[in-house]
C-alpha cells in the first residue's frame, strides 16, 4: 500500500503504534466510509489490538494511498 511523505515523516513518527495491517485492514473493509469535501477519503475501522478503539484512515482521492491514521474518539456509527 502506498504512503503519502507526510503520512512516513509525521503521522508514524507521532503514532509510532499504528501498525501497517491495521490501516490496510480497515481501507479494505471500514465500518464506514466517507468523502471529504477536497476528496480525500475517510474510512472508519475497530482496531481489537487498541482495545477496540476505532481508527480512522485518509486516503488520498485514489482511496489507496494513506495520508493520515489517527484514533477517532469521537466516532459514532450511524
Amino acid at each position: 500500500m502506498k504512503t503519502t511523505r507526510y503520512f512516513e515523516e509525521q503521522v508514524l513518527r507521532k503514532r509510532p503504534y499504528i501498525q501497517r495491517e491495521w490501516y490496510v485492514r480497515i481501507v479494505a473493509s471500514p465500518l464506514r466510509r466517507e468523502i471529504q469535501p477536497d476528496g480525500r477519503i475517510r474510512h472508519w475501522g475497530a482496531v481489537p489490538e487498541l482495545g477496540g478503539r476505532v481508527l480512522r484512515v485518509v486516503t488520498l482521492e485514489d482511496g489507496e494511498t494513506i495520508h493520515n491514521a489517527f484514533p477517532d474518539r469521537d466516532f459514532k456509527l450511524l
